[in-house]
């Protein structure tokens, strides 16, 4: 059975294709050299220094996996390609949120790399849902935990940020 496709643009696989040789040759020599250190040190049962850099060396690995995955399962979408006529996945959305009368800007990206502190958010998201196929002008509304939320679309441009 395949695992689910990892949505990605360009950029974001740009990213976790640059964190991925990172951790492989530069990390994986820091922590390695760390562990060298620890071990001349002496009595391993009591090292604190040398069960923290195998805890650091875990969680590198651990992430080092969790990128193969994602990226052997990657489907990337050329932000390039998204139009400006609908909302599609990377594209970068301008709306107005009618109850708070206030203007909100959305990159919208597949779910690894959402990130709502930055304006990313996922095409699986309530609001990402609901935008995809949307024009300009349309009005949508998003089902939150607070009730109905309606946003107009103001504009729809192809996502330039990394």
């Amino acid at each position: 059975m395949e695992g689910k496709k990892n949505i990605l643009t360009v950029s974001g696989l740009r990213k976790l294709e640059d964190e991925l040789t990172d951790l492989k040759v530069n990390q994986r020599k820091m922590i390695a050299q760390k562990i060298k250190e620890a071990r001349e040190q002496g009595d391993l049962s009591e090292n604190a220094e040398y069960d923290a850099a195998k805890d650091e060396q875990r969680d590198i690995e651990a992430r080092i996996e969790e990128i193969e995955k994602i990226l052997k399962n990657a489907e990337v979408v050329d932000e390039d390609e998204a139009g400006t006529d609908v909302v599609s996945i990377g594209s970068r959305v301008t709306l107005w949120d009618v109850e708070f009368e206030e203007e909100v800007v959305y990159n919208i990206v597949g779910s690894t790399e959402a990130n709502s502190l930055k304006g990313k958010i996922s095409n699986e998201s309530p609001l990402g849902k609901a935008l995809i196929g949307s024009k300009a002008g349309e009005v949508i509304s998003v089902e939150s935990p607070s009730g109905v939320v309606k946003y107009e679309v103001r504009a729809i441009e192809k996502n330039t940020e990394d």
